[in-house]
């Protein structure tokens, strides 16, 4: 098998206090490029085994979707429809590897990718707007993440 070494990446991975810090390895046309982070199969791996940047990156690129969302509601698609949208456009970004990632993130990023569910349902379902997120669920026939 023959490496493209102009997309080899190093990475040494643990908690920074107990990195220690390596020279570069050498291949035939140069040093190999050390990073901290690195993206794998659509999973964000970090140094230290954080997920908050694959979690950050997640919800940046379901935020993105919300917004066609939004734009078919605007445009008169009915609401079986937009959760249909929902559910295969956008449900797969929150869950994709969740069973690698999930057990391990924080409180907080667990709330952030709910609160994205949460804000597509308000935008398909419009009497869900203040209401309990599980009363929400409940409407829109819809699981927890």
């Amino acid at each position: 098998m023959a490496v493209n070494f102009q997309k080899t990446k190093e990475m040494v991975m643990g908690p920074p206090s107990l990195v220690v810090i390596f020279l570069p390895i050498q291949s035939s046309i140069g040093n190999i490029e050390q990073v901290s982070s690195v993206k794998l199969l659509g999973l964000h791996l970090d140094a230290n085994f954080s997920w908050r940047s694959h979690v950050e990156a997640m919800l940046s690129k379901a935020t993105k979707h919300l917004y066609f969302l939004k734009l078919l509601k605007h445009a008169g698609v009915p609401g079986a429809q937009l959760q249909h949208f929902y559910v295969a456009v956008i449900r797969p970004i929150l869950e994709y590897a969740a069973p690698v990632w999930h057990h391990l993130i924080m409180n907080c990023h667990s709330d952030q990718i709910e609160a994205i569910q949460k804000r597509a349902i308000n935008i398909i379902h419009s009497p869900t707007h203040g209401m309990p997120y599980s009363n929400t669920l409940h409407f829109a026939g819809l699981t927890s993440l």
